[in-house]
């Protein structure tokens, strides 16, 4: 179920942020459990692609160790665990809104389509990771039934394809002789370096458009060079880096530099929501 991934559903949180809706105890409990059912969600998709990667994993030096790889955990039983996460999200995302569960829906048809079919494709596996990210800001905010930024939409798209490239560059440069899916053996160091030098700039330049154009305060644009830092610090830390690992999940996790960053950004962008004018 990797629940260390569970991080990734904190992106629901952006909508009640950004709207100035987070001391709004009732629809910060909706996030919350909107959270708790991306949680189910994206375990069901996690557990569907490990069964659909046990072939490669076996011969992977990290991934081998996966229960699903190793014969801890049995197909069927993946198999049956994912259809109960993913059925008992779909039926409790109902419960919040209808829209929301459209978002839940969409969330776990987009991951399917990748986990069987998708991910082998080169640029296009990029994008669908990203587009699970921005289908999670949209849930966050259909669970509590407000307008969001289409400024920040972009921003996030553009940030977790950055993410994602990076992910995919990490794990071409330690493949140490692994064989590796056919979408992965199609990019190169020097491409996926070329598709950054463009995404990067579009995260920086869609972040600096929706603060410029923010309800609350333009003063958020103080929060710019924070962001600047954390995505060249992440870039650093890719390029360093002298194994693969799970990718953004364990940067965030073990850099207390990355995490300090992201902390700083968080609370200054709230103090400047609530009592900038």
């Amino acid at each position: 179920m990797r629940p260390k991934q569970w991080i990734k559903n904190l992106f629901l949180f952006a909508a009640i942020i950004f709207v100035k809706q987070f001391l709004d105890i009732e629809k910060l409990t909706a996030v919350f459990e909107a959270f708790i059912i991306f949680c189910l969600a994206s375990s069901a998709i996690y557990l569907v692609n490990d069964v659909v990667d046990a072939p490669y994993d076996r011969r992977h030096p990290q991934k081998r160790l996966r229960p699903i790889a190793a014969g801890e955990l049995p197909v069927s039983g993946a198999v049956f665990a994912a259809a109960v996460f993913g059925a008992l999200a779909i039926f409790w995302s109902f419960y919040i809104n209808n829209f929301f569960a459209y978002t839940v829906i969409s969330y776990l048809a987009l991951n399917l389509l990748y986990s069987f079919y998708l991910k082998r494709f080169v640029i296009i596996d990029v994008i669908i990771i990203a587009l699970g990210f921005v289908v999670r800001v949209i849930a966050g905010a259909v669970a509590i039934s407000v307008v969001f930024s289409v400024w920040l939409i972009l921003s996030t798209f553009f940030l977790t394809l950055f993410l994602a490239i990076s992910k995919r560059k990490n794990e071409l440069a330690h493949l140490e002789g692994v064989e590796t899916r056919a979408g992965l053996a199609q990019y190169s160091l020097a491409f996926l370096d070329q598709m950054n030098t463009v995404v990067l700039p579009s995260t920086i330049i869609t972040y600096a458009f929706y603060t410029f154009s923010s309800e609350h305060s333009k003063l958020l644009m103080v929060t710019i060079p924070i962001v600047l830092y954390g995505l060249f610090r992440y870039l650093f830390l890719i390029n360093i880096k002298e194994r693969n690992d799970d990718g953004p999940t364990d940067d965030f996790l073990l850099d207390k530099n990355l995490l300090i960053t992201v902390l700083v950004w968080l609370i200054v962008s709230a103090i400047i929501i609530l009592y900038a004018k």
